[in-house]
């Protein structure tokens, strides 16, 4: 695979926070042109089964993947996994340590809304999970905007749930170290997603993308559906003074709240090395 591949390897089902089924991501994404794909459900490999099968019956090659949330210098921060062993038992403890606490936060989110006038926030965005285990802010938002709130996912986050509005909550993640062991004890590249999407300083990215490489990590997604065409040549850079692999994924989550589809990004950056090519062993391709 060329550095042309249509790869999308970041995206979501209903098993965290996507509102589509595995099987629908699959088909959809092999629909729009998706030449190698991957499921990243966050803290979470339950829907790694459905993605491969889906994909096998659909002739899409396929790589497993996760998003892991971990705390880095007081803020949330993501590592996407890719290539890894889904029954790996490290990993999987880790996944399930990471989930942990979601619901004490959740109920602390939904007291705080309650408290500027939205009652029953938990319960109505109970509505919108999959898995319980995994209630998070989107579910508060889809509750916010099904209420009239607000008219949209993007406005209840200029309101609401986040720092300094009513409902944000902090939770204390993984760590970054602890992430990238997972990730890279499981036979999978460890990859930091989107990092436009970071408040930080410039001093504070170089100190992550630091770390990161110190504890291991090995990709950085250059082009994802949150950064702008010139995120996407600074990020090459970063890529390449950090000797990181280059990723591409839209960070699909919905139809209806997506920017950017499955697909649907453009080319790597040349002179990159993409990360499916230091990963083309753990492809899995239809027979």
């Amino acid at each position: 695979m060329n550095i042309l591949t249509n790869a999308d390897l970041h995206c979501h089902s209903d098993v965290s926070d996507g509102t589509l089924t595995p099987e629908a991501l699959a088909a959809r994404a092999k629909a729009n042109g998706v030449e190698l794909w991957a499921l990243t459900d966050h803290d979470e490999l339950g829907g790694q089964a459905r993605a491969i099968a889906a994909a096998a019956e659909l002739g899409l090659p396929y790589l497993t993947g996760t998003e892991i949330s971990v705390t880095f210098a007081g803020l949330t921060v993501h590592v996407v996994g890719l290539g890894i062993d889904p029954d790996n038992a490290q990993l999987r403890a880790g996944l399930a340590t990471t989930r942990g606490g979601r619901e004490s936060r959740a109920r602390e989110m939904a007291k705080q809304l309650a408290a500027v006038g939205i009652k029953g926030a938990f319960e109505g965005a109970l509505q919108y999970v999959g898995n319980p285990d995994l209630i998070s802010r989107t579910h508060f938002a889809r509750f916010l905007v099904e209420s009239q709130v607000c008219s949209s996912t993007h406005e209840v986050f200029r309101h609401y749930l986040t720092e300094g509005k009513p409902g944000f909550v902090p939770h204390r993640w993984a760590g970054l170290g602890e992430a990238v062991s997972w990730i890279t004890g499981s036979g999978g590249l460890a990859i930091l997603a989107h990092p436009a999407r970071y408040r930080v300083t410039p001093t504070e990215e170089y100190a992550l993308f630091s770390e990161f490489k110190a504890h291991g990590g090995q990709g950085v997604e250059v082009v994802t559906g949150s950064h702008s065409a010139a995120e996407y040549v600074k990020y090459a850079e970063m890529a390449q003074e950090f000797e990181l692999y280059a990723s591409r994924g839209s960070d699909f989550h919905s139809p209806e709240e997506s920017h950017t589809d499955l697909g649907a990004l453009p080319d790597l950056p040349g002179a990159l090395r993409p990360v499916w090519e230091a990963l083309s062993h753990r492809v899995i391709r239809p027979h």
